[in-house]
């Protein structure tokens, strides 16, 4: 007997041999308590509840049954459930509006830069000390007492590479589109990333002060591309302005308020500071400077912030004007100084009780990533959507479509619409003619989506890109095998393609004949390397003799894994012992590819 009774679930009839496993006795010792209390029974017999709960409280158990421990259950998640309400109803209380993130998009030469520094020159009082004394890469613009908050980011596929390490930090976008110049294919590339990203449009139809330019042109080709303007019964507004005659600034300004009015952005002021980082950079004199743009939370000077491998505490922190500040609150760019390393634009950054916790926290996240794939699931193949669609991973095929020539592209991707069901959806989240490049990629990365290309290929960039982001790209040369291979994946038919990598070479030199093994082919290695767990093919001048699995590997009479180019070696194939001097040994993987 023992003071504190462990606690067994046991059902309302139970075997006496299941009670004593229950229990971890013998079920000698639960037929001797039963007997001591007046009931027979063998092993196999079945006892109530009641009885068990006896036996079990004599043996220094208290017993439960799973409906108590449903119910207790059921009673522990209410109160769970009521709590979580109070603590939300709380956390509601501490949120406050903070200002739009606002990203500028659009054609290399259609005039951000121009658009963004005359929002910035015009907010910028003329009595204040220092005026803009540096450009950290963001900075706020005042409008009817009320900030908005511009990322000054160098395209599109900065603005989507961030969103695919995880940075959510933009609010709206401004797509800058020249009115003498119209749509172009960049053009066309941002509408698809901004899309992709579910953020609002605003377009700022610049350069309306030249004579070439023709607004209601542009407009068509915006309608075209996805964006009615709302003077044609659209969602989209299109606000002409001139970045050089400074025209329509203040157009702009208020259609950001209004858009930022139905989105209603807030943060809580007094949660954990976090946020994303910018841009980063050393600089002389100054060391490393990190500009972050705070998304929930206060970030005071002092603070020790931990961005994925880096650390530090903050020595100093300015604004955007350059001037020292102590804290700042959601939605305020900041540059930093004090931190130990250079993180990348779009790393997450949070803060940590001291440097010493910081290093802790990256020890232990270090620890527990090692030896284990990355937790990055990575954008969905072909092969297996299907199986991901049934798991409940996925409603949706995202698609990019590249094809050679506009007359391909209309065709395919009409055609891949309309294997939409009502089980699954297929988006194309982008289709534009040429070949495949890193911001397709990109863009395909943020958005798990997969590159199908009809008659083009993909750059040795967007190639070393998708390598490195893990996208699928599928190029064609037939148009109906590409629908084929989208419609058989939507029914969970495509099957992987595999193929077979040559990994090393090597010449027959000498037939060794083992007692009990047959004849062992001696070896040079001449390129590349041989496997255990690889197969082989056997080829004699022009013939391939035969292919099988290698049965051994050795290496100066010693079993080996693998042998490297230059060695001597002996091979035996499984199932071959034919091997002659002068023969040659191809070793190859069998591998699963991309289509």
């Amino acid at each position: 007997m023992t003071d504190t009774k462990m606690l067994i679930e046991i059902p309302d009839f139970v075997t006496v041999r299941d009670l004593a496993a229950a229990m971890d006795i013998s079920p000698i010792n639960v037929i001797k308590e039963l007997m001591s209390n007046g009931i027979m029974a063998n092993i196999n017999q079945e006892i109530d509840f009641d009885t068990a709960a006896i036996v079990a409280e004599e043996m220094g158990y208290e017993v439960v049954s799973p409906e108590t421990l449903a119910a207790e259950a059921e009673e522990e998640e209410t109160e769970q459930l009521a709590w979580r309400e109070v603590l939300a109803a709380e956390n509601a209380a501490d949120l406050s509006p903070r200002p739009p993130v606002v990203t500028m998009l659009g054609h290399v030469d259609h005039g951000k830069t121009s658009l963004l520094d005359v929002i910035r020159q015009t907010n910028v009082q003329s009595g204040e000390a220092g005026g803009i004394t540096q450009h950290i890469g963001a900075y706020q613009a005042q409008r009817e007492g009320k900030l908005i908050t511009f990322l000054d980011t160098p395209g599109h596929e900065a603005f989507t590479a961030m969103r695919a390490r995880g940075a959510q930090a933009t609010d709206i976008a401004i797509l800058v589109v020249a009115a003498d110049d119209g749509v172009m294919p960049q053009t066309r590339e941002a509408i698809a990333h901004a899309k992709a990203a579910h953020v609002p449009i605003i377009v700022a139809l610049n350069k309306i002060d030249l004579a070439t330019s023709n607004p209601p042109l542009v407009k068509q080709q915006l309608s075209e591309a996805g964006l009615v303007p709302d003077e044609w019964d659209g969602d989209t507004m299109v606000i002409p302005v001139s970045a050089k005659e400074k025209l329509g600034i203040d157009d702009l300004l208020e259609a950001i308020l209004l858009v930022a009015e139905d989105l209603d952005p807030q943060a809580n002021p007094k949660a954990d500071p976090t946020g994303t980082v910018l841009e980063a950079r050393k600089e002389k004199g100054r060391g490393i400077m990190v500009t972050l743009l705070v998304q929930n939370g206060t970030l005071k000077k002092g603070d020790t912030l931990l961005i994925g491998e880096h650390y530090g505490r903050i020595k100093v922190m300015y604004d955007f004007r350059g001037k020292i500040i102590k804290e700042a609150g959601p939605s305020t760019p900041v540059s930093v100084a004090g931190l130990n390393g250079i993180p990348e634009a779009g790393d997450q950054f949070k803060t940590a009780a001291s440097e010493k916790a910081a290093r802790k926290i990256i020890a232990e996240e270090a620890e527990a990533q090692r030896g284990q794939v990355s937790a990055r699931s990575g954008p969905v193949s072909l092969d297996d959507f299907f199986s991901r669609l049934q798991e409940g991973d996925t409603k949706t095929l995202n698609l990019i479509v590249k094809a050679d020539v506009q007359g391909s592209l209309e065709p395919i991707t009409n055609s891949l619409e309309k294997l939409s069901n009502e089980e699954v959806s297929v988006e194309i989240l982008h289709a534009s003619t040429g070949n495949i490049t890193e911001s397709d990629v990109m863009l395909a990365s943020a958005s798990d989506a997969i590159i199908m290309g009809f008659n083009v290929e993909a750059d040795a960039i967007a190639q070393a890109a998708a390598s490195s982001e893990q996208v699928e790209i599928n190029t064609y040369n037939i148009i109906y095998k590409l629908f084929e291979d989208v419609e058989k994946a939507l029914k969970g038919l495509l099957a992987p393609v595999y193929e077979d990598v040559v990994i090393g070479r090597a010449e027959v030199r000498q037939v060794f004949r083992i007692r009990g093994a047959g004849n062992i082919a001696g070896c040079y290695m001449r390129t590349g390397e041989a496997r255990r767990n690889a197969k082989a093919r056997v080829i004699r001048g022009s013939s391939l003799l035969y292919t099988g699995p290698v049965s051994s590997l050795k290496h100066l009479q010693e079993n080996v894994r693998e042998v490297k180019a230059g060695f001597e070696f002996g091979v035996n194939v499984s199932g071959w012992n034919d091997y002659k001097p002068g023969d040659f040994i191809e070793f190859f993987m069998t591998q699963r590819v991309d289509r």
